[in-house]
């Protein structure tokens, strides 16, 4: 991304480029993540019933967590029964999930927990030896996929990304993935603090900034102000993000799910007729058999 990285602090998709911090190395990020999310169990009950039941009607038993963070997403469904894989880029985020498993160690579920580093751009050959015939599903959620930014303008990386993901897909699979709704979001100028995934007690208010770059939108960087529950106090971070527009992303999944079964897109876990500028698209995309 011609320029852009030099001047926002960004989290980097897991390779060294120049210019460009992981704004996650630190921890700091990872860190307040952990104040906002709060309690892991405390996810809204219309996600974890979107998710669970959308797996569950497909039949899906192993899922590969390619966004797993602090292991929010994973620990839940390892919770309902599901074997999960987990991988992110951020040693600093797995490790709040590494230190859950040891605690929990004593429950078969979580002592085969499998987590590992690893890179999106090379996912296929870093998880080669974990795949076997294909994860009935694999999840990228919390807006986690726009992380990774356009460094050639033509987002060839984040399709890269994606045909991995589907590589890792077994036939009759799943893949879901989400974004924010970065459409309102440029044409505002303004993210909305609430979020649909976590029912944190500590609010958040996001400061939303828009970059062009040759008339294009090339970047979004989200200041978080996060309150820490105790007295007045506050904490900030900053994350940017690859705008993703709906149509576009919707050009790029069916291009590498060729001939999929089925391509479902929900906003806030809704249909899209019953709810109005949603804060988040959901895709939901059967590989073919």
């Amino acid at each position: 991304m011609p320029q852009a990285d030099t001047v926002f602090q960004s989290r980097s998709d897991g390779i060294s480029a120049e210019g460009v911090r992981d704004q996650y190395a630190d921890g700091k990020a990872a860190k307040v993540w952990e104040i906002f999310i709060g309690d892991k169990k405390s996810r809204t009950e219309n996600y974890r019933n979107f998710l669970v039941e959308k797996l569950r009607d497909n039949g899906c038993k192993r899922v590969l967590d390619v966004a797993c963070g602090t292991g929010v997403d994973s620990i839940m469904l390892l919770e309902e029964g599901f074997q999960v894989v987990s991988i992110d880029a951020s040693d600093k985020m797995l490790k709040y999930a590494l230190k859950e498993r040891w605690n929990r160690r004593k429950e078969a579920t979580f002592d085969n927990w499998v987590i590992e580093e690893a890179n999106w751009l090379t996912l296929y050959d870093d998880i080669q030896h974990l795949i076997g015939d294909g994860f009935d599903a694999v999840i990228c959620l919390g807006n986690s996929f726009a992380h990774l930014l356009d460094n050639y303008g033509d987002q060839r990386e984040q399709i890269q990304a994606i045909q991995n993901f589907e590589k890792c897909v077994k036939p009759g699979g799943l893949l879901l993935i989400d974004h924010r709704n970065y459409d309102s979001i440029m044409d505002s100028g303004a993210t909305p603090a609430k979020s649909i995934y976590y029912n944190s007690s500590h609010t958040a208010d996001i400061k939303t900034s828009v970059l062009y770059v040759a008339r294009k939108p090339a970047l979004v960087t989200m200041d978080y102000v996060i309150s820490t529950g105790q007295g007045d106090g506050t904490c900030e971070f900053r994350l940017s993000y690859y705008p993703h527009q709906l149509a576009i992303f919707e050009d790029i999944l069916k291009g590498i799910f060729k001939n999929s079964e089925s391509h479902e897109l929900y906003g806030d876990f809704k249909s899209l007729d019953k709810v109005d500028n949603p804060a988040f698209y959901i895709h939901v995309v059967k590989k073919s058999k």
